[in-house]
């Protein structure tokens, strides 16, 4: 089997599950207790904040450890800007934060503050310029991502952290994606990441609050983790948390090297076996082990099916899915193809041979789909209005508005248009695209009686 999903969940590395097995013996006890078994659960929970710390890049005091990534994510923000509540409540994340950052963003414009999202060029990266011109006397606080969690392209975090410092205003720092990898350069004032994208187990996460950061904790606090996570702390997980990534820090350097020249062959032999394929993400500037691809006329959740039934586990932001019917955000904001996506995302110590054998097998995957929803008893719909060919894709999800298009646009000639009546939200992404893989002009869509109307005018 190739589990290839390590961006949602990398598997349990064997340091971890060594740690783990130990200090379940050893640091069942509570921590802030006096007695022998306390004092021993506090030795081995202090020995992890300090492996933890050097491996991020901090000083131990200021690392507490978290329920989960996304609780730290949580936390962080809240605390840092009711730690600057007097200053205004204004917040500023990129258009392509993982969905922690963005429901907390949601929060706080609810509650009444203001947020800016800030846009992404076509391989998913911000620039510090627009950070800057984002700023205001009255923000708070900016949130950028490391790394990005669905197609890989490395964020220039250093860069705006300089921004956001000259300017006053606090960055955190989501680095779940790429903490493995190593310490986030710049001067951010928080931090968050989580055990489990990194081989250690799930239920732990970091927060990270550098001194002179205000900060402010929000809701019922205790005496643990510096009143910044209430609760029990879960010791022997914790511990694990930290051996692993001291685990996987040592093997980083090397295994990059690897996971980088498996990628490249990735995406260098997806786009030559498999047609009307977009590769996406910054090709340079990206993970050791991310390779994000999108495949017109495929639906995302059956391909996924498809090679899962051939021994692949991959992940999909597609938009084609029965769950959300909607586009990945990241994928709306970059305004890259968004059907039949897929995400490999190798774990370290991926077997070459079955890098090769998904190469072998995904071409014929991506047939097979095609050839289900691409080859239908009878044609698209089609009317002609005017010099316009008419296409109703009406309650059509995708692929379908898209194939439909493709189907037809041979009928009118070089100059004529089509109009696609669509109701799905993908089409807004998918039609766009298309256009730009095949050459052809996208004018723009306007309202219709029913949904919206796409018109695209043949080039070739």
């Amino acid at each position: 089997m190739g589990y290839f999903d390590s961006a949602s969940a990398a598997p349990l590395h064997p340091v971890a599950r060594q740690a783990l097995q130990a200090s379940l013996d050893e640091g069942w006890a509570d921590p802030a207790r006096l007695y022998r078994e306390g004092r021993r659960a506090r030795l081995l929970l202090d020995a992890a904040r300090e492996a933890a710390a050097e491996a991020v890049g901090c000083r131990p005091d200021e690392l507490v450890f978290t329920s989960s990534g996304t609780r730290a994510v949580h936390s962080g923000i809240a605390g840092a800007l009711a730690g600057r509540r007097r200053i205004g409540g204004h917040l500023i994340v990129s258009a392509v934060e993982h969905s922690s950052v963005l429901h907390a963003a949601e929060v706080h414009e609810a509650g009444g503050g203001t947020v800016t999202r800030v846009g992404v060029d076509r391989s998913g990266a911000v620039t510090a310029d627009a950070y800057a011109a984002a700023l205001r006397p009255d923000t708070a606080l900016a949130c950028l991502q490391s790394a990005n969690h669905e197609v890989g392209t490395e964020q220039p975090v250093a860069e705006v952290a300089s921004v956001c410092r000259d300017a006053g205003v606090p960055l955190l720092v989501d680095a779940a994606q790429s903490l493995a990898w190593g310490p986030v350069e710049g001067d951010w004032s928080l931090l968050t990441a989580s055990a489990h994208k990194w081989g250690g187990p799930s239920g732990v996460g970091l927060l990270v609050v550098r001194k002179g950061a205000r900060f402010a904790p929000q809701g019922p606090v205790d005496e643990r983790e510096s009143g910044r996570a209430a609760g029990f702390e879960n010791v022997p997980a914790i511990v694990a948390a930290a051996a692993s990534l001291r685990a996987v820090r040592a093997e980083a350097t090397q295994e990059a090297v690897r996971l980088r020249e498996l990628t490249e062959r990735i995406r260098a032999r997806v786009s030559a076996s498999v047609p009307d394929v977009e590769v996406v993400g910054d090709p340079v500037r990206r993970l050791p082990g991310v390779v994000t691809f999108s495949c017109l006329y495929v639906d995302g959740e059956t391909l996924l099916h498809e090679l899962d039934r051939a021994g692949f586990s991959v992940s999909s932001g597609s938009s084609c899915t029965s769950s959300t019917l909607t586009p990945s955000h990241v994928l709306r904001a970059m305004g890259v193809l968004s059907e039949g996506n897929v995400r490999v995302s190798l774990p370290a110590g991926v077997a070459e041979e079955d890098v090769e054998r998904f190469l072998d097998v995904l071409p014929g995957a991506v047939s097979t789909v095609r050839e289900k929803l691409g080859a239908p008893a009878t044609a698209p719909t089609a009317t002609v209005r005017e010099d316009t060919l008419v296409v109703d894709s009406l309650g059509k999800r995708c692929p379908i508005p898209v194939i439909e298009l493709a189907k037809v646009i041979g009928d009118v000639p070089v100059g004529g248009t089509v109009r696609v009546l669509s109701d799905d939200e993908a089409a807004r992404l998918d039609i766009p695209a298309w256009c730009e893989m095949r050459g052809q002009e996208y004018v723009g869509e306007e309202p219709a009686d029913q949904g919206r109307a796409y018109i695209v005018r043949r080039v070739t």
